[in-house]
């Protein structure tokens, strides 16, 4: 039934003005705004609906993965530009935020709702 149809995913924040300044401007990615709402383009032609909601509750899982080349360099340049990574209890991170415990090295961090994304190498 849906084999043909256009599918995205979707996730609400509380303020879209900020999502439209952290996505655009801090990540880097090209951003339109229809009705209230955004859309992220990301590459692969896949588009990612951004919808605010009052009641916003972070998602406590990572809702968007960016792959790079060079995770030194992505953390890196991230933070010049103001994000902050994450540390978790249960993972042992570099002085960096970057947790190479097995699997990609992988860093996380929070947009300015508090959903968690992150940037990863694949090995």
């Amino acid at each position: 039934m849906f084999g043909s149809t256009k599918a995205y995913s979707g996730f609400s924040v509380n303020d879209i003005d900020a999502a439209k300044k952290f996505y655009g401007d801090t990540l880097g990615l090209r951003v339109s705004e229809e009705n209230g709402m955004l859309i992220l383009h990301i590459a692969g032609d896949r588009d990612i609906l951004v919808y605010p909601k009052q009641e916003h509750t972070p998602a406590t899982y990572t809702i968007l993965n960016f792959s790079v080349d060079d995770i030194e360099a992505a953390v890196d340049e991230l933070s010049r530009r103001g994000v902050r990574f994450e540390r978790y209890d249960h993972l042992k991170t570099d002085d960096k935020g970057i947790f190479r415990g097995g699997g990609p090295l992988i860093a996380w961090f929070t947009d300015p709702a508090g959903n968690v994304l992150s940037v990863l190498q694949e090995t």
